[in-house]
């Protein structure tokens, strides 16, 4: 996450994310899963910016984003309290005692149901924001366990730009990583609800171990890192949305690294050799990756 202060409040650019490892190791007393996942922080940004609102009221603008076709529209997106971002705000002012209120204005670029955790980093940001804008003090340690409230994937933005993540997602230990990584993201139009899938999902009885996939992560080994590619989730998305199934096969018949889906999608990836692979992927799409229906297609790199 990339903060600054602007002549009028504070401005936040926030990524999304990938899951390069993805295994769900049991499901918890509260109802939630236990996971394990390597995550990775992309160069695909919402933007928040925060400004100082002379009453106490907490309020939610969603600016106009151009579509691909340059037309201008709004995300079908609550502004309301059951909104993350709204919460992140109203959960740090309850428990900073701070009374201050904000007008914040989103930004929205990063896909919404496609397991990109854009509405994760939206509401980290926010504590980041805020944390700024009010001048609280707080340590970022602080935030994330106020983020981990919030969200499984919350805490993750503090410990960016990549984390090994277990319990709920919630518990990071940052990774340092052994080279830049270039994806393609393939952004189908239908979203997909994460509590569906995990309804869905059967509990794998010997889940796979991780450590191969931290390892060649850490010595930036792209190879080993394509093969240690895993998602335990995929296969119950694609049986929920098969189009996935379809630009799977289309973005292997590429032949990238190799192809993952990411969270609990329906974002799909393609792991590149380097940032040329990935525009010659683009290109072999073709016509694939184009019409009102198609999905977004996009190239970004790791954030480090």
């Amino acid at each position: 996450m990339l903060s600054e202060r602007s002549a009028h409040g504070v401005v936040v650019r926030t990524p999304a994310k990938v899951n390069l490892f993805l295994e769900v190791l049991g499901k918890r007393p509260d109802g939630y899963h236990d996971l394990a996942t390597l995550m990775v922080t992309v160069g695909l940004y919402d933007t928040l910016e925060f400004k100082e609102e002379s009453t106490q009221a907490l309020r939610l603008h969603l600016a106009d984003i151009p579509d691909q076709t340059g037309k201008s529209s709004i995300p079908d997106l609550s502004t309301g309290p059951d909104n993350l971002i709204v919460r992140a705000a109203e959960l740090l002012r309850q428990r900073s005692g701070c009374g201050h209120g904000v007008q914040i204005t989103l930004h929205k670029r990063i896909p919404m149901q496609a397991g990109l955790a854009g509405g994760s980093s939206d509401a980290a940001a926010t504590l980041l924001g805020l944390n700024r804008l009010w001048r609280l003090g707080l340590r970022r340690e602080e935030l994330a366990r106020l983020g981990a409230e919030l969200g499984s994937d919350v805490a993750f933005f503090f410990a960016a730009p990549a984390a090994w993540c277990t319990g709920r997602g919630e518990i990071t230990t940052p990774l340092q990583p052994g080279r830049s990584l270039w994806l393609v993201l393939v952004c189908p139009r239908q979203g997909l609800s994460t509590p569906a899938v995990f309804r869905a999902l059967r509990v794998p009885e010997q889940p796979l171990d991780g450590q191969a996939m931290c390892e060649a992560f850490v010595r930036g080994d792209l190879q080993a890192i394509a093969r240690n590619l895993h998602n335990r989730l995929q296969p119950v998305a694609e049986q929920l949305c098969p189009l996935l199934v379809d630009w799977r096969h289309r973005l292997e018949r590429t032949a990238p690294l190799g192809c993952l889906m990411s969270g609990s999608g329906t974002t799909l990836f393609a792991l590149c050799r380097d940032r040329a692979d990935a525009h010659r992927v683009v290109r072999q799409l073709g016509s694939d990756a184009s019409g009102a229906d198609a999905p977004r297609v996009l190239i970004v790199g790791s954030c480090f």
